[in-house]
């Protein structure tokens, strides 16, 4: 993979070949329409990337404005798509939302939110289905609470195997279900047992040991990440890692950009198993 711009790049595993591979990506984009942002770092930083799923999006014109940077800055011409309404508590909520590259990746339909009659969720997961080359699939964006403590998280992440079956079980001929976000909890958590003990083989598609969040003088945490099916999405290359548009400058960059790096997982598109 060829760069462009100061971005350093890291794998958990070897770089991949562009010919029949895809780059599935997740961004917290840290309240996007409401913080100002420098548009032109995060469209070259997304530019390395077919679709992305975003959390925190506070507007719709503020994803409208990251679309026409993208399509400023890039040699892409991009497309998205916004979650009905927004999500949370009374005070605060956001959107989902996700953006493509028009000539790679297919829009194929909304599956709608994540029916949280149990209310255990402090925003509803949402789901979207799509189309890359052969490869299509549902990505599931989620971002957890946060909370005065690690118990609230947990209690999410304990509750995400109810996510994954509901969006596996609504549509039967399609098994390629990855859950996406930012989970505010190291995939190495036991909190995500339930999710690693189902018969489906669930796995994070992300190096827990790659942190992903931006503190004020170095990178915090690993709350980001993506979780797919072993046994129904083989498309999965194993290659999958996080993108640092830092530079080493964290507190500005957590100020014009985010405070997480966006996540990927690479898929061959050259088949599908479903």
């Amino acid at each position: 993979m060829k760069f462009f711009y100061p971005y350093l790049l890291f794998f958990c595993l070897s770089i991949a070949s562009l010919a029949q591979e895809a780059y599935i990506a997740t961004f917290n984009v840290l309240k996007l329409g409401e913080s100002p942002k420098d548009f032109e770092t995060i469209a070259k930083t997304m530019n390395h990337f077919d679709l992305v799923g975003l959390d925190e999006v506070i507007t719709p014109e503020g994803l409208e404005r990251l679309v026409k940077s993208l399509n400023k800055y890039t040699n892409y011409t991009w497309d998205y798509h916004i979650s009905p309404f927004p999500v949370g508590t009374r005070k605060y909520k956001e959107y989902y939302a996700y953006v493509w590259k028009k000539d790679k990746v297919k829009f194929l339909a909304s599956e709608g939110f994540y029916p949280d009659k149990e209310k255990l969720f402090i925003r509803e997961p949402y789901g979207a289905s799509f189309q890359i080359g052969n490869f299509d699939f549902t990505l599931v964006l989620q971002h957890a609470v946060y909370g005065k403590s690690e118990t609230e998280r947990r209690a999410e992440a304990f509750h995400l195997i109810k996510v994954y079956r509901y969006f596996q079980d609504r549509d039967r001929k399609e098994n390629d279900i990855l859950i996406g976000g930012d989970f505010n909890l190291s995939a190495f958590d036991e909190a995500f047992s339930p999710l690693y003990e189902d018969k489906d083989q669930i796995i994070y598609g992300i190096d827990p040991n790659i942190k992903t969040t931006i503190g004020m003088k170095k990178m915090a945490n690993s709350y980001d990440n993506i979780f797919l099916s072993k046994i129904y999405t083989q498309e999965f290359t194993g290659k999958s890692g996080a993108v640092d548009f830092t530079n080493r400058d964290y507190k500005v960059m957590r100020n014009k950009v985010s405070d997480h790096l966006p996540v990927f997982i690479i898929v061959n598109v050259d088949r599908d198993d479903d």
